[in-house]
């Protein structure tokens, strides 16, 4: 069923609440209230927190002869938007005849629930269609197309709530690869990374859809916003397409700015913390940086704790965020501009010190969930490897699972989910 776009009309009022450095946890609170069931939840790009990883446990230990069982296999569309799930809703975003569409889709059985049309076609050299995963707050969810479309939508229905084109309003240009970004919803407020002048980041209600604030000059990365605690305050962290930069949640005030130049501006992974740090990584022939960010007065200072550059580098995230277990970061390591060659690594976080690679493993992306990372390969494969920095230990590989894909994939109440440009995926892997 094709739900019509109503514009701006019938606004549906969601409760909202007053940003503070309680946002994110209430957030989650609002997440889980809707079940009250954390694990049948992946409500946003990367889960919970937004750093891809899960506290799922009972997860297989052991790989089965005929590797996960399929839950179900159904036919998607085109783009690399990854999946939410919440209130056994599946949402992402495809794009078909010549339009981009959210759908929504049953989450254990892979039933069609709805689809709405949000945006026309985005069509690049570098892959067709949306690149941003759908954010689900509550009853609202919310979307960011390939051209820059930024849509809020009943998640039961698929009604448009709001819509705003935001590099046309704000007067931007579409980044050369496709705007990449995941909405981030704090407080009253959903952001974007739209590069814009004056707006590297913008920020609307959440309920109207009305502009809140814009800041920043950067122009757009790949990389979606977040919300870190660093030097005490809860801050936006974006990684633009030059530098990553700090923003107050509720005013958009930019707080820090730490230069990070990559060719093409190929600035794509999401900023992770330990310990009030941030890490930063891209590819490219570039490298990794963890990052102090301290409070003196009213203005904030950087440290680098460490750096890691060049060919030498201990990390350089190509298009996959690294994930922080146990005060290990473990990443696929794309070496040289592009190049085919990708490492998967295990690097101390406190000191830049690789602890191992396996090299040439393959091009990929990654979560991690009971000690194990789930990774699926370009080339469809799906491997777990424990995570332990001791070293690589494959626990199994299922091959051909999918499609050739860049999504990270899902992980809901012990269901993987994945997809390609054709299906979505449904893998059972709790230990039996």
């Amino acid at each position: 069923m094709l739900t019509l776009f109503k514009g701006n009309i019938g606004l549906k009022q969601n409760s909202t609440w007053k940003t503070t450095t309680l946002g994110f946890l209430l957030f989650q609170f609002l997440v889980l209230s809707t079940t009250g069931n954390a694990f049948a939840q992946w409500p946003q790009f990367l889960g919970m927190q937004r750093d891809g990883v899960s506290a799922e446990k009972g997860l297989l230990t052991k790989w089965p002869a005929r590797g996960p069982k399929e839950v179900f296999r159904v036919s998607g569309g085109v783009g690399m938007s990854g999946i939410a799930i919440s209130q056994s809703r599946l949402v992402t975003l495809i794009q078909q005849d010549e339009k981009q569409f959210v759908v929504a889709l049953e989450s254990h059985t892979g039933k069609s629930m709805w689809q709405t049309k949000v945006a026309p076609a985005y069509k690049n050299g570098m892959g067709n269609g949306p690149r941003g995963t759908p954010t689900i707050v509550g009853d609202t969810l919310y979307v960011f197309t390939g051209q820059g479309v930024l849509a809020a939508l009943d998640l039961q229905t698929g009604d448009i709530e709001w819509r705003h084109d935001t590099v046309k309003e704000l007067g931007g240009k579409v980044a050369d690869y496709g705007m990449a970004g995941s909405p981030l919803a704090v407080g009253d407020y959903v952001m974007v990374i739209v590069g814009a002048p004056g707006a590297t980041v913008a920020a609307y209600e959440r309920s109207s859809g009305k502009l809140a604030w814009k800041s920043g000059d950067d122009p757009a990365g790949y990389s979606s916003p977040t919300l870190l605690k660093l030097a005490g305050k809860q801050q936006v962290v974006a990684f633009s397409g030059n530098s990553v930069l700090g923003f107050n949640p509720e005013s958009g005030k930019q707080l820090w700015r730490y230069p990070f130049v990559t060719d093409f501006r190929c600035n794509t992974a999401t900023p992770v913390t330990k310990n009030g740090h941030v890490f930063i990584s891209s590819a490219e022939s570039h490298g990794s940086a963890m990052l102090a960010v301290k409070q003196l007065g009213d203005d904030f200072d950087i440290e680098e704790v460490w750096t890691s550059f060049g060919r030498n580098s201990a990390m350089r995230n190509e298009w996959q965020t690294s994930v922080l277990l146990d005060g290990y970061l473990y990443g696929l390591d794309n070496v040289g501009s592009a190049g085919p060659v990708t490492h998967l690594n295990c690097v101390e976080a406190g000191t830049g010190k690789r602890a191992w690679q396996e090299t040439r493993f393959g091009k990929g992306n990654l979560i991690a969930a009971d000690g194990k990372l789930f990774i699926v390969m370009m080339s469809g494969d799906m491997v777990v490897v424990k995570a332990s920095p001791k070293r690589f230990e494959e626990i199994g590989r299922a091959t051909g699972v999918i499609g050739s894909t860049r999504q990270a994939p899902a992980l809901a109440n012990g269901y993987l989910y994945l997809r390609d440009d054709r299906e979505i995926v449904c893998l059972d892997v709790r230990e039996n």
